[in-house]
């Protein structure tokens, strides 16, 4: 789609409230689009004041508003990427990835309710999010098109970049948040926040030249260890320190237990884009570095070598296909129903200690599908007999010789 084909149209906008959004907004307003703004509640900690974003957006022309709560949509899918330890190439929580999955499914919902034809997001031609947007909508909604201004030859023209969008606010006197000097860009929802662009495209600019805003840096945290217990039903967090939670309040409040010691903050990526480029990027997640983490040791616990084999298989699947909009999909639901055997195990309690931004073993009790037992001991005590292992060892045996028969060892 191109703007001349939007001209006259009344078309929704998934609006952030950043300055693409302002810009687009009063780019396509002053073109003869009818510009509906949609906003995702996804409880995102840089940006709490709905009515200021609303303000905003209005300001820029948009001739109506829509504010579309999904916190606890997003702290579910959080919980699913947590049961999947869907990480990304590394420790990145795919926060940005599975945030899109609910704002786009989010969106859609009240978009086709209204009647409107068209969803339009301000994501760059040269990331991921052009294809989540897309992929999502085509794959949920068919019929609804989607119109990127970034692949809109009449917006290139217009504008080569962020100082050529900073200019047309300016000149227009648009109430924008961005400013010349503002060294990087920040993605933001409950599970964490995504840092890159500006001065962060240098790979001479160091990670800690980001300001946390979920935390602290690790020499930063307080200088005494603090325990943490938290208790898993089925995969899903039922209580945090004795006290119960659900999915959102689980995640808000690992969110500050472990950023104010420095956990989860600041992981660098330089990462392999779904439109085959190499990018940048610093991350924020320290509810779900806390929890993700405590629901590994759980599974240490209870999933055996094959079942094991087959999750980290499953888990890095998981994460390319959050990663590059695919959540949707057979695959996907093949991944989440084989990760399903194992959620229904994931029951026990699991204590760490946080110091500094690391996190550390110290107990855990009631896991009643736990597969350690005192077999493995070096005391005199278990079922399993030293002397067992020598028809075990004889049998193993045969094909080590056999190798060496063959000549196939060096």
């Amino acid at each position: 789609m191109n703007l001349s084909s939007l001209k006259g149209k009344t078309i929704a906008f998934a609006a952030s409230g950043g300055l693409d959004s302002c810009t687009i907004t009063h780019w396509l307003s002053q073109n003869g689009v009818k510009v509906v703004c949609f906003t995702a509640d996804l409880a995102q900690p840089d940006e709490t004041d709905f009515t200021a974003i609303e303000k905003r957006m209005r300001a820029c022309g948009a001739v109506d508003f829509v504010g579309v709560p999904l916190q606890n949509e997003i702290a579910d899918a959080g919980m699913a990427v947590v049961q999947a330890q869907a990480c990304y190439e590394g420790r990145y929580w795919n926060t940005t990835g599975i945030g899109r999955q609910v704002t786009t499914t989010g969106l859609l919902k009240e978009v086709v309710k209204r009647g409107i034809g068209i969803l339009a997001h301000g994501c760059t031609g040269r990331g991921n999010d052009q294809v989540r947007f897309q992929l999502i909508t085509n794959m949920q909604h068919p019929k609804v098109q989607v119109y990127a201004p970034w692949r809109d030859q009449a917006f290139l023209s217009r504008f080569g970049g962020r100082l050529q969008m900073i200019e047309y606010c300016e000149q227009y006197g648009l109430p924008i948040k961005a400013s010349r000097d503002k060294p990087y860009s920040t993605d933001a929802n409950l599970l964490g926040l995504t840092h890159e662009a500006g001065q962060l495209e240098s790979l001479q600019t160091p990670a800690r030249f980001v300001t946390p805003e979920m935390g602290v840096w690790p020499e930063q945290a307080p200088d005494k260890p603090e325990n943490f217990t938290i208790a898993f039903e089925k995969g899903f967090p039922v209580s945090i320190n004795g006290t119960a939670v659900n999915n959102l309040q689980a995640l808000q409040q690992t969110n500050e237990i472990a950023g104010r010691h420095g956990v989860g903050i600041g992981t660098h990526l330089v990462e392999n884009r779904f439109v085959g480029i190499k990018s940048r990027g610093v991350y924020e997640a320290p509810g779900m570095e806390l929890i993700g983490t405590c629901y590994d040791l759980l599974l240490q616990l209870i999933v055996d070598r094959r079942a094991r084999e087959l999750f980290a298989t499953l888990s890095a699947l998981a994460a390319k296909q959050i990663y590059q909009g695919y959540w949707n999909d057979v695959a996907s639901r093949m991944i989440r129903t084989a990760v399903g055997e194992i959620t229904q195990l994931a029951t026990g309690t699991i204590t760490v200690a946080l110091y500094k931004g690391g996190i550390s073993y110290v107990a855990s009790q009631g896991v009643p599908h736990s597969l350690f037992t005192n077999d493995s001991s070096m005391e005199a005590e278990g079922t399993f007999d030293h002397a067992d292992a020598e028809g075990f060892l004889r049998v193993l045996a045969v094909h080590a010789r056999g190798l060496a028969q063959a000549k196939q060892v060096k």
